[in-house]
């Protein structure tokens, strides 16, 4: 499959590829899921708004449809034990990444899902009925732009000509977007393949493409498996907040915002558990994932277990205000709006600010 190449602000085409696969499937398995086969997220599976599962955990009379993406929430909250004992059944969907799994909010098919710091911009600048109603802040050494170990490419400056794939409107296409200013370079002087994880690793081990910009687990698969080394990451140049973000019916109906109350509080506990368990955590999610355990607990040490639930608070606001306005100024969203619009704060209460520092695991984590 060759991408098809497209200057930064074309339009983009929209993924319906069968993207979600276990993530260390061998490669010849991704492209025959990528090009065809069964309905997947993304694909006809998710009554078309591009989620698949539908399995339901606990007991009650509530239930929350959450979006979820691989190896993300469910995952977590299972390994953590958070799952035991609810009062309300929650009914999963899984979503190849972020701005489907907020289409699906939009349409009121899902309540709630976890998305990194971009999908909310995009969904925000497209009129999109949305409320950010949590947060947590990780380090950023996961989102990195990825050259093959033989690519004569040793700075963000020499992207400059080169073709670099990236899911439109993920936390990715920001840190791309931020690494190329930084580089002293316009998004005009990159050719970019919109292509979903499961495409982009294709055209990226197959040489289709220059670089990769992505996240983990996807960053650590690539190092482990595809020949990747690491151009450059986000660390100082993104803000490291991800979000979960809620349907305002959800919110407005009196038991789900109950138990939306309880399920972040679940989320945030499980958030603690991963990062006194790194192992364990890995392990679950190596299982869970298709991953091999080595690239999970990279990616556990890495990124995945440095968050720290936060408020969503102004100062986070402000930060999501800048990737709205440098999108807006390049015109690759519609508008620009004032982000403070989709956020809903009623469960911030004791909550650290959003600028408290990721957790770390030391030196060489």
């Amino acid at each position: 499959m060759t991408p098809t190449p497209q200057r930064y602000g074309s339009p983009a085409r929209r993924s319906a590829r069968r993207a979600l696969v276990p993530l260390a499937l061998p490669l010849a398995l991704m492209l025959l899921s990528a090009c065809g086969g069964a309905a997947r997220a993304g694909g006809d599976g998710g009554g078309g708004l591009g989620g698949s599962g539908g399995h339901t955990d606990g007991k009650g009379a509530v239930t929350l449809n959450v979006g979820d993406q691989k190896g993300g929430s469910e995952a977590m909250l299972r390994a953590a034990g958070e799952l035991k004992s609810l009062p309300y059944r929650i009914r999963w969907s899984t979503f190849t990444s972020g701005p489907p799994l907020l289409e699906a909010v939009n349409a009121g098919a899902v309540d709630v899902g976890a998305v990194g710091n971009t999908p909310p911009v995009f969904a925000g600048a497209a009129h999109s009925k949305i409320k950010v109603i949590a947060a947590s802040h990780s380090r950023s050494d996961g989102e990195a732009i990825l050259v093959k170990k033989d690519s004569p490419l040793t700075s963000p400056a020499q992207l400059k000509g080169k073709s670099i794939a990236v899911a439109q409107g993920s936390s990715a296409n920001y840190q791309l977007l931020a690494s190329l200013k930084a580089a002293g370079l316009s998004p005009s002087d990159v050719t970019l393949s919109y292509l979903q994880p499961a495409d982009a690793l294709a055209a990226f081990t197959r040489g289709k493409v220059d670089a990769w910009a992505v996240w983990d687990p996807y960053t650590s698969q690539a190092l482990d498996q595809a020949d990747a080394r690491v151009l450059t990451t986000g660390q100082g140049l993104v803000n490291g907040l991800s979000f979960q973000v809620a349907a305002p019916a959800a919110l407005s109906d009196k038991q789900k915002s109950t138990a939306l109350k309880d399920y972040t509080d679940r989320l945030r506990r499980a958030q603690d558990w991963v990062f006194r368990h790194p192992d364990a955590w890995a392990k679950a999610w190596a299982e869970a994932t298709g991953l091999p355990e080595k690239v999970a607990l990279d990616a556990v040490r890495r990124t995945r277990g440095t968050a720290v639930p936060v408020a969503v608070d102004k100062d986070a606001i402000a930060s999501e205000q800048r990737i709205v306005d440098a999108f807006a100024a390049l015109k690759l969203i519609p508008r620009s709006f004032d982000f403070g619009d989709l956020v809903d704060p009623r469960f911030n209460g004791g909550l650290p600010p959003s600028g408290t520092a990721p957790r770390s695991y030391g030196k060489g984590s």
